[in-house]
């Protein structure tokens, strides 16, 4: 008995004085943040959120990528071997991919172990042209006319049967096993860039969507640096290192000016991605939970710090010093964003294209004070937009100035006198042309800072005479609803992820109605510059095009413009690696955690 108490002793005693370096070797590597918002799936066929998206980037992979620290954004291969070639009329791309890709182990593949090929490529690039899945995509390939892939989509509507995937087109097929080539009817000069969006565009295998059917949400498997480890849905995320990721180092091309980024690549060069093993994700939708859990070291890294504590972390946008004094790190930028509010244009009192309900629309704008929202919803974290294109995109200019960016109330009563909306009973609220009352309902959700922005939109229309209610639902709910054309008027935002603000000029593009054009704006004179500029190389040309489109959408306004975003994002001392992008998603694969610093604290 003695002794084993001593032997016992004495492992404790040796366990106590083992040096927590010999820990920092095994114990594995975990970084934890929240999203304030929750997922839908994983499939990249069928999700159109944020958060869904940022989930599947660190598992599937897509032909392109941006280098993590380049600013400029700069698109590099990924999968593919080489950037792609692209033919002199802009209608030919041509890919090659690295050979000794393999998925990640899955009962789908039955033991095998499953390299990556070109007929991977085209499979999963044909799964948005499924009309089951209805992707949030569908609008920009059948924009981009690849040769008989729109054909086969009418062709599987039409019969109601489902989508030929064995048919064999023209516009996208496997020359061999590692090439990839896609072909255009008309000239699409940015085409490949879509490829550089793995939410969207990562690749995934057929016998694993063909083995979990309609549970593919649930199931996805890629190339890329992480598994699905957990899912709770709405209140969990677990991500796993894949074992079966190929040996990929770290490189990039930072500024020489930029020193977070020369920091970050100095210590991160040449290293074997990804550095932590654990990825935990918790959805935290309201603002206060989710900062103590940053402030507790519950958490390692607070993405956009929450508007109503930027005063207290940082004052006169500065870091707070209580927080410099813990060495937390913070970066604050412009987000390639915008915030909007669409006018459903098939609802009889919002919608519409006479002169009286382009009217109303304009002057529910003019009625908007922008500054006060950013001043005490976004507390001056924000700029007020002016158009549809998010800063750092192709058009943006930082100069345009729109009379719907005004904020003078004046005017918009004298619009609704002008065009009948009279408070003919006195009562203090406005009725419509046809003396029916005029009564706004607007989506919203049940968040903090939405029903603050929804106090201020009641407070400026009442201002000006008008009535409007609210109807808060989760964000995938309104999300539904909206893709429906249920919704008379719901605030929400657009990010980009690209360069080419396609998808931002798609929003009143007529094809792309109920999917990005939640507005359901039609218009044959809009269409047509919107087909003209995408053929064109990016110019002079090509700007006066999208300039003209833009003013369309200021004279029928189908969206009020409110704001971009700045955005703060924070992190502990131990975290190594992290940089805003102002387009990609994928930024797990970057990061390190240096156990020694958390350790200490």
């Amino acid at each position: 008995m003695l002794r084993i108490a001593i032997s016992h002793c004495v492992a404790i005693t040796l366990l106590f004085f083992t040096p927590l370096s010999s820990y920092a070797q095994t114990s594995p590597k975990v970084f934890r943040y929240a999203f304030p918002i929750a997922e839908t799936g994983f499939d990249p066929a069928q999700i159109s959120d944020a958060y869904s998206h940022r989930v599947v980037t660190a598992i599937l992979e897509s032909l392109l990528q941006f280098d993590h620290l380049a600013r400029p954004a700069k698109i590099v291969p990924n999968l593919a071997s080489e950037l792609p070639q692209v033919s002199a009329d802009f209608k030919t791309i041509t890919f090659k991919i690295k050979k000794g890709i393999y998925f990640a182990d899955d009962p789908a593949f039955k033991g095998i172990k499953r390299e990556l090929t070109a007929e991977d490529v085209i499979y999963s690039f044909k799964r948005h042209y499924d009309p089951k899945l209805k992707s949030y995509a569908i609008n920009t390939l059948q924009s981009s006319k690849v040769i008989g892939l729109n054909a086969l989509r009418a062709q599987a509507i039409k019969n109601k049967t489902p989508f030929p995937y064995d048919i064999e087109v023209e516009g996208a097929r496997a020359l061999d096993r590692y090439t990839v080539q896609f072909k255009l009817e008309d000239p699409a000069p940015r085409f490949h860039e879509i490829f550089t969006d793995p939410s969207l565009y990562g690749v995934v295998a057929r016998e694993v969507v063909e083995f979990y059917g309609d549970k593919i949400m649930e199931h996805p498997v890629g190339t890329g640096p992480f598994k699905l480890g957990e899912w709770r849905r709405s209140s969990k995320i677990v991500l796993l290192k894949s074992p079966e990721y190929r040996e990929v180092l770290y490189q990039s091309e930072p500024q020489a000016e930029d020193k977070e980024a020369q920091e970050f690549y100095q210590k991160l060069k040449g290293k074997r991605l990804p550095f932590v093993d654990r990825i935990e994700i918790s959805i935290i939708e309201e603002q206060q939970p989710r900062w103590l859990a940053f402030l507790n070291e519950e958490h390692d890294f607070l993405e956009q710090l929450p508007n109503d504590f930027a005063p207290i972390a940082i004052p006169n946008n500065q870091l707070a010093p209580h927080l410099k004094k813990r060495g937390i790190n913070f970066s604050r930028q412009p987000a390639s964003d915008i915030r909007i509010t669409y006018f459903n244009m098939e609802d009889p009192v919002v919608g519409g294209y006479t002169p009286e309900k382009v009217a109303l629309r304009r002057a529910i704008s003019l009625a908007i004070n922008v500054e006060e929202e950013i001043r005490l919803a976004h507390r001056n974290q924000a700029i007020a937009a002016q158009s549809l294109l998010p800063p750092m995109t192709t058009g943006y200019d930082p100069t345009f100035k729109s009379e719907m960016g005004e904020f003078n109330p004046a005017r918009a009563k004298a619009l609704l006198e002008l065009y009948g909306y009279k408070d003919r009973d006195k009562d203090g609220w406005r009725e419509l042309p046809d003396g029916k009352p005029l009564q706004l309902e607007c989506a919203s959700q049940p968040d903090q800072v939405t029903r603050q922005l929804d106090e201020i939109f009641k407070k400026n229309l009442a201002a000006v005479g008008i009535k409007v209610d609210f109807k808060p639902a989760k964000w995938p709910q309104n999300l539904k609803s909206a893709r429906a054309g249920k919704l008379q008027m719901w605030r929400l935002g657009f990010s980009a992820t690209e360069a080419d603000p396609y998808s931002f000029l798609q929003l009143a593009y007529g094809p792309a109605k109920g999917e990005n054009n939640l507005a359901r704006f039609e218009l044959p004179a809009y269409d047509a510059l919107y087909n003209q500029q995408k053929s064109l190389p990016n110019g002079a040309e090509r700007l006066a095009l999208m300039d003209q489109a833009r003013n369309i959408t200021l004279a029928y306004l189908p969206y009020k413009a409110h704001i971009h975003r700045i955005v703060t994002d924070l992190t502990h001392p131990w975290v190594i690696g992290y940089k805003r992008h102002p387009f990609a998603r994928d930024f797990f694969k970057y990061l390190d955690i240096d156990e020694s610093k958390r350790r200490a604290k």
